[in-house]
């Protein structure tokens, strides 16, 4: 803003022979505040204000005095071209304006600068208002202590929200997912980050409003790109399309040769250059009749679709080789016009050796399936189980219920009192008995690993996957699958089961396909879910999914009455893997029976185990095999106490008489039936004498 459209031109000038009085009357006349004093050259002298003229009243000072006295002396004068900003620093209040001879062509005050300023203020906030409701993307403004400033037409379209509603109020309040405020307190610009806001995908940029080195506010731009994310998707969509049919018919067996509605080629694929030898780039884009006409061809099947408008099949043979049975289909468009015509190519020698094949194929599954059938009847052989106890009845009563349908089961109970058992009896007993039983344990796989082998994968879909693989859920359908330690389950492959549990679908990793599954989940875990979920590391929707048919397996402590049985049975199975011919008694069984077995059944399997291994005995002996590892009894009772005394007393008397009828560890051990390194570890146990 130049001084020139500001000033007051021709302003009323003073002489320096003026009084004072004259000039007050004069300023009440012009109504104005200042009046440059000029001499006899009309050249600018000094200033005289309203100021001096307060000082002449308030001093009782002669009016009739020049105003030569009190002006101002020297003056400064700015030139027209000068900026209006230059009166604002000088220390008058107003300012002469002169040409460049000197001669006052204006005056300027303060005041006329301000006013300006404000008018030019005031049209450039509605210039810029009007930009900013204009604007297509939604600008968001704060001050520095966060509160809005600034929310167009386009931030009430973009986040729903009306300015009135965020007008003066803390964003925090308004939007509280919104990162701005982060850039106001840091101070760093955010470009380009994608946000949802509803059914709205919008990008954000953010950056802080800096004055005079201090922030003093930020602002943000978001531009509306869902109509772009959808053009984007569909544009995908199509190439994803055009690429799986590019795969498709190259995956074709059969030779596939494809023209438009006026027979110019326009694809061929692998199966149909292996067959004939005819490469793309001999055809592609060649009208078949010019191809006819040149040698390629002595007839085309196109030709004839397209002259007689329906399906054609032909002998043909192409470059005087081979004979193919070639069949030409037309593909109408909305009009009834063929726009397509697609032609298939059979070798005829080799369909005959494919069918050759394919009966020797015939033979060999029928042969296969036989062999599979023997071994699942093999594998559920060893799935039996041995119960004696009410509660276990109680159990296989549910499990055989649940074998019936396919809602999903969770087998609850603490490890190794035979969940997998329990699960495998379902999937026997259920119609799917014929079909996969997949087993995978959450906790044994890393859960980098997991997701691969749940769901399977794509080629391409991570640096070392170079061809597909399908996961275990694809491998169990028609089946069953056990997903067993699923308390152990990562929190970020919970969602996707659920997916599975809901949508009885799987999609592979790098994939877009949805694959439809027939399976049946069974879950189990020895870890209380109910608990994992209100800790929050369990999905409560995942968990009632679950939970269909509970079946909870009680711990070996609470049937006791079964160790005998299922000590026998283990003892035959071990002694006939092993070739061993171990035997064990009563007090053996008693002895176990003490034990609490935290382990429960897959601990006792493996005591025996250890026993039909390691132990020289052929029969068990019950102290030989507290001796040998078996851990003492978390809960006894006092019977169990007295009755452990009860037998120290007696081995202790029986190795010491077998000691004094002997004469020497030696004999006393054979007389025992146990080993000289045993006998001796015994007796120093209960403090005798061996002389050793």
């Amino acid at each position: 803003m130049k001084i020139s459209g500001v000033m007051t031109p021709d302003p009323f000038c003073l002489r320096t022979t003026d009084t004072v009085g004259y000039a007050a009357s004069k300023f009440r006349e012009e109504k104005i505040d200042a009046a440059p004093v000029v001499d006899e050259a009309g050249k600018p002298v000094g200033l005289f204000t309203k100021t001096h003229l307060f000082d002449v009243v308030e001093g009782g000072h002669d009016s009739g005095a020049s105003v030569e006295r009190w002006m101002t002396s020297p003056v400064t004068t700015v030139a027209p071209h000068s900026p209006a900003e230059d009166v604002l620093k000088g220390r008058f209040p107003a300012a002469p304006v002169v040409d460049a001879e000197g001669r006052i062509v204006g005056i300027v005050t303060r005041d006329d600068v301000r006013n300006s300023l404000l008018v030019e203020f005031g049209k450039s906030h509605e210039k810029l208002k009007t930009i900013l409701e204009s604007s297509y993307n939604a600008i968001i403004a704060i001050d520095a202590k966060g509160f809005v400033t600034n929310w167009n037409s386009a931030s009430e379209r973009i986040t729903g929200i009306g300015r009135k509603q965020a007008i003066g109020r803390m964003l925090t309040d308004v939007l509280p997912m919104s990162e701005l405020m982060t850039v106001l307190k840091n101070g760093r610009t955010k470009r380009g980050q994608k946000l949802q806001l509803g059914q709205t995908v919008a990008i954000t940029n953010r950056a802080p409003i800096i004055k005079g080195g201090e922030i003093v506010g930020a602002v943000a731009v978001l531009q509306d790109i869902s109509d772009l994310e959808s053009i984007a998707a569909e544009l995908k969509t199509t190439r994803e399309l055009n690429k799986e049919l590019d795969a498709i018919i190259d995956s074709v067996y059969e030779g596939l040769y494809i023209t438009d509605g006026q027979a110019n080629t326009l694809k061929i694929n692998k199966a149909y250059t292996r067959l004939t030898g005819i490469k793309g780039d001999e055809v592609l884009g060649k009208n078949m009749k010019e191809l006819v006409d040149s040698g390629y061809y002595s007839q085309s099947v196109t030709l004839l679709v397209l002259e007689k408008k329906k399906p054609v099949t032909i002998m043909h043979v192409i470059k005087g080789k081979k004979k193919y049975l070639i069949t030409g289909n037309p593909v109408y468009n909305e009009n009834n016009e063929i726009f397509r015509v697609v032609t298939t190519v059979r070798d005829v020698t080799e369909l005959n050796r494919l069918k050759q094949k394919l009966e020797t194929a015939e033979k060999l599954s029928a042969k296969y399936h036989l062999e599979i059938q023997h071994l699942r009847s093999q594998q559920m052989k060893q799935t039996e189980f041995i119960e004696r106890s009410e509660k276990m009845k109680d159990v296989l009563n549910l499990a055989f219920q649940a074998a019936k349908g396919s809602a999903t089961v969770l087998i609850l109970g603490e490890t190794g009192v035979g969940k997998e058992l329990v699960a495998r009896y379902i999937h026997k007993n259920s119609p799917r008995s014929q079909a996969p039983f997949i087993n995978v344990n959450c906790a044994a796989i890393p859960e980098n690993l997991l997701e691969s082998e749940l769901f399977g994968y794509e080629k391409g879909a991570f640096t070392d996957a170079t061809t597909f693989k399908p996961g275990m859920f694809e491998l169990a359908d028609t089946g069953t699958i056990f997903l067993d330690e699923i308390g152990d389950l990562a929190f970020s492959l919970q969602a996707k089961l659920l997916r599975v549990l809901q949508e009885k679908e799987v999609t592979r990793i790098g994939g877009t396909k949805h694959r439809k599954l027939n399976i049946r989940i069974i879950a189990a875990t020895n870890r209380d879910l109910g608990r994992l979920v209100k800790e929050g590391s369990f999905r409560e929707d995942l968990y009632y999914r679950l939970n269909v048919i509970p079946i909870l397996i009680p711990p070996l402590r609470m049937r006791m009455e079964e160790i005998p049985y299922l000590a026998r049975h283990f003892l035959a199975v071990l002694n006939k893997q092993y070739g061993r011919s171990k035997a064990m008694d009563d007090r053996d069984i008693e002895t176990l029976m003490q034990y609490t077995w935290p382990g429960n059944i897959r601990e006792l399997r493996n005591i025996i185990e250890r026993w039909v291994v390691v132990e020289n005995e052929d029969l068990i002996s019950l102290v030989r095999l507290e001796d040998e590892g078996l851990p003492a009894p978390f809960q006894q009772s006092d019977k169990a106490v007295l009755l452990k005394e009860a037998v120290s007393e007696l081995e202790k008397r029986l190795l010491s008489e077998a000691l004094t009828s002997g004469g020497s560890t030696r004999k006393a051990a054979r007389q025992l039936g146990i080993s000289q390194p045993s006998f001796l570890r015994r007796a120093r146990k209960y403090g005798i004498d061996t002389g050793w």
